[in-house]
């Protein structure tokens, strides 16, 4: 009957019987005393009960609703009102055989019979003494039996433990009361009063919440101290159960209480967007209306339609809501499979190319080759292109021509300082302020997905405990694999296989190697000045002149002037110096003409000497060959070629001659070719005239004027050996002549590169003739032939050919007498 019999039992039960209705529902010690003391008769008629278990003292009211079993109740009410009570081993048996029954049960003493208005017959019962079945008398037209007493054993009334365990039962079944909503506070009252332990015992196996088969096991407990322990095992599991009920029951009542008020709260705000006009379905509706237009594949289709739903169920004070809303409308900003039109026109493409950059032919070749190609096949993977070159030659803007020519979107990336390889990839969009990599960010921008894409100083890029962006742009950068970038905030896969992509660096060194292997690397040369005097002329003046308000014909630079400003005022392979005193020099002629002073409209050099003031580079000139042992070099720098002088210095040391010093910030390749030069000139000394014995009795100084200028290379092997060779011949180098050139043990001579920017320094600095490897040949063609009229070159692959071409027969006026004494060789 569970816990809600004590409601029943106390109140409801007071309602049914009249006022005069001789009964105590809770029993005393004497009442109890009295009720054992009662005759037990031989013959009872057997009450089968359903879904209890009457146990002795206590009052239970029960609905009979058998046939057999209201003629049982209305006979035995007539008479002495007593009858036996036994429960089914299975209540869903209708009309159950006796072996159907328990065989313990309760005699029971009828209280009060009623007849209830649905017409059912209502007992009330109270129980009297335990009894054993002993055998059916009868069977119809209801059960009789004849029963033996089952007597309880009980401690002694002052056992402490049984005390204890009393006390404990009465406790449990007090804290349950307290702790059920259901049990009205008058069982507390009625525990609290009961005496006898034995009917405190029975009252609480009765209302307990046990199924039936336990109440009966109960019921059939001989030791009465046993049956009181088994009790309270079955009430702290019932406490137990109770406590975690309601601990249940407080946490879901708190979280519906807060989805109560988050609901209503929703629905205030829901309301009044709708008055302002920002509704959440609005806002859905536009969603899917854009998505209807989009190109994208079936996966992303999917994706998008998931994202809404879960968009849509989300509150949108929440703070997943504004990441959920931008993940949405980055999938919808993206141009997925939306491509500009490419330019075929090649001839024009060439004449864009042509127009915004002078020079930079291979550049423009590649371009030109891959428009040919996507015409011819419709469709081609994009060329990963790396533009090398030192800084101001035009890498970047180049980009833009290219972009020009080919009639797509322009994108440029700066990669400098980039250390996070979530710049590349994007953050997961689980993090608040999730937002996609620079790569998807910018095609987003482009609104196209065959953009022409920058990358700019991919040189420069860095890793970190964050991660390393130059690994994450393999992916990138590789056509097998971008067709499926994936970006961690997208998590989607995105085509970027039609995207041309440019990368730019000034050095190669410091580029990842797997990285560099997918990139087409393309030398951007520094350039001349015959190229500079050019683009200044096509390009930088005609667009400062433009930015300073000037017109063409209020001031013109002559070629005299534009020389002199990139000769004596910039060093650099770029023209971006060369444009910062172009536009110094307007600065200062805009003035003139804005306060309307007298001016000379055609710059000369002399005109661009007082604007700029005194010269700050000088370039070495030729000198001449009245020194031996001094020769012309050629060197490459970063911002240029340029001509460098080797010296030898020999000085008298008979004692402790053949030492060897080297000067001039010299790099250990460069001193590496010092001592090769000279260990063949003393291995093959007889060949060039030289007596063997003089290496002893002098020491060598070779020096590389401008000693703070660190220097360093291969290139200038055959000057220093000529130089040597002069030295100790004495022999005159011949006039205006320059070489390069590495040399072996062997006596080759290997080629060197920045041969195109060495020669056209040799040329500025008025050299005519130059000696250089062989193999150089190719790289001498490569030059425009109106840079390099009267201009002579010689070929050699050998050392001893160099001083061919390089020493005359003729000795230089002073010459040293080098010529050892015989006394001298003895010591």
């Amino acid at each position: 009957m569970g816990n809600d019999n004590f409601n029943f039992e106390i109140r409801n039960l007071n309602d049914i019987v009249d006022e005069d209705t001789e009964f105590i529902p809770l029993m005393s010690s004497e009442d109890e005393e009295l009720m054992n003391s009662e005759k037990m008769p031989e013959v009872l008629p057997i009450l089968s009960l359903r879904n209890t278990v009457l146990f002795p003292g206590v009052v239970i009211p029960i609905t009979v609703g058998r046939d057999k079993s209201i003629k049982l109740v209305k006979e035995a009410y007539k008479g002495d009102k007593i009858i036996g009570v036994l429960s089914q081993k299975d209540d869903k048996i209708e009309d159950p055989s006796p072996d159907d029954l328990n065989k313990i049960g309760t005699l029971a003493y009828i209280v009060k019979m009623l007849r209830m208005p649905d017409g059912n017959t209502t007992v009330i019962i109270q129980g009297k003494k335990r009894f054993e079945l002993n055998e059916i008398t009868q069977q119809e037209p209801y059960l009789k039996a004849s029963i033996l007493p089952f007597e309880e054993t009980r401690p002694a009334h002052n056992e402490k433990e049984f005390l204890a365990l009393v006390a404990s039962l009465k406790d449990m079944a007090l804290q349950i009361i307290s702790k059920s909503p259901n049990i009205p506070s008058e069982a507390a009252f009625a525990i609290k009063n009961i005496e006898s332990p034995s009917f405190l015992i029975n009252f609480i196996s009765s209302n307990m919440n046990a199924p039936v088969a336990e109440k009966q096991r109960m019921l059939e407990v001989i030791d009465l101290k046993d049956r009181a322990t088994f009790v309270l095992q079955h009430l702290s599991k019932e406490l137990q159960m109770l406590e975690l009920k309601n601990q249940i029951q407080s946490k879901v009542k708190i979280d519906m209480d807060k989805q109560q008020r988050d609901y209503f709260l929703s629905q205030q705000l829901k309301t009044i967007q709708e008055e302002l006009g920002n509704s959440i379905d609005k806002e859905v509706n536009e969603f899917q209306k854009r998505a209807e237009s989009k190109k994208w594949s079936a996966e992303t289709a999917e994706t998008f339609s998931k994202e809404l739903q879960k968009l849509q169920r989300m509150n949108p004070n929440s703070a997943e809501y504004s990441v959920q809303t931008n993940y949405i409308e980055t999938l919808l900003d993206l141009p997925w499979n939306e491509y500009t039109k490419d330019r075929f026109d090649l001839k024009k493409a060439q004449k864009i190319l042509d127009n915004d950059h002078f020079g930079l032919d291979k550049v423009k070749d590649r371009i030109l080759e891959h428009l040919a190609v996507l015409k011819m096949k419709g469709n081609m993977k994009a060329p990963i292109l790396c533009l090398y070159g030192p800084p101001g030659v035009g890498k970047t803007s180049l980009g833009k021509s290219i972009a020009k020519a080919l009639g797509r979107k322009f994108i440029r990336m700066s990669l400098g300082g980039v250390h996070d390889e979530a710049e590349i990839r994007g953050h997961r969009k689980t993090y608040i302020g999730a937002m996609p990599g620079r790569i998807i960010q910018n095609i987003k921008k482009a609104k196209s997905s065959n953009p022409v894409f920058i990358l700019d100083e991919i040189d420069k890029v860095a890793s970190s405990y964050h991660g390393d962006p130059s690994s994450a742009l393999l992916e990138v950068l590789d056509p097998e694999q971008n067709n499926a970038f994936y970006d961690n905030f997208l998590e989607l896969e995105y085509d970027l296989s039609k995207v041309m992509f440019i990368a730019t660096a000034n050095a190669l060194n410091t580029i990842q190697p797997a990285l560099r292997d997918r990139l087409e690397i393309i030398d951007v040369n520094g350039y001349t000045i015959e190229e500079k005097l050019e683009i200044s002329k096509r390009h930088l003046i005609p667009k400062q002149l433009e930015e300073h308000g000037l017109k063409k014909n209020q001031l013109q630079f002559s070629d005299k002037a534009i020389e002199k400003i990139i000769d004596d005022y910039t060093r650099e392979s770029g023209v971006r110096a060369l444009e910062k005193q172009i536009a110094k020099v307007i600065r200062a002629y805009a003035r003139h003409i804005a306060m309307k002073e007298e001016y000379n409209s055609k710059l000369k050099p002399e005109d661009v000497k007082k604007v700029l003031g005194s010269e700050v580079f000088f370039r070495d000139k030729y000198q001449d060959n009245s020194v031996a042992g001094v020769v012309t070099g050629l060197a490459w720098t970063s911002v240029g070629g340029d001509i460098l002088f080797i010296e030898v210095s020999l000085s008298k040391s008979p004692n402790n001659g053949g030492k060897l010093t080297l000067t001039g910030s010299l790099g250990e390749v460069m001193k590496e070719s010092a001592v090769i030069a000279l260990e063949y000139l003393k291995a093959h000394a007889y060949s060039f005239g030289i007596s063997e014995d003089i290496f002893n009795h002098w020491n060598i100084h070779i020096h590389v004027p401008e000693g703070a200028t660190p220097k360093d290379g291969p290139s200038a092997g055959i000057t220093m050996f000529t130089a040597l060779t002069s030295a100790f011949t004495q022999r005159k180098v011949k006039a205006n002549l320059a070489m390069t050139g590495e040399i072996t043990l062997r006596g080759k001579v290997l080629p060197v590169g920045g041969i195109k920017e060495k020669i056209l320094a040799a040329k500025r600095a008025g050299i005519n003739e130059v000696v250089l490897c062989a193999d150089n040949k190719k790289d001498i063609e490569e030059i425009k032939p109106e840079y390099i009229t009267d201009m002579k070159f010689n070929y050699v692959k050998r050392m001893d050919e160099v001083i061919k071409y390089a020493l005359l027969d003729e000795k230089v006026e002073d010459a040293l007498d080098l010529t050892v004494k015989k006394e001298e060789t003895k010591k």
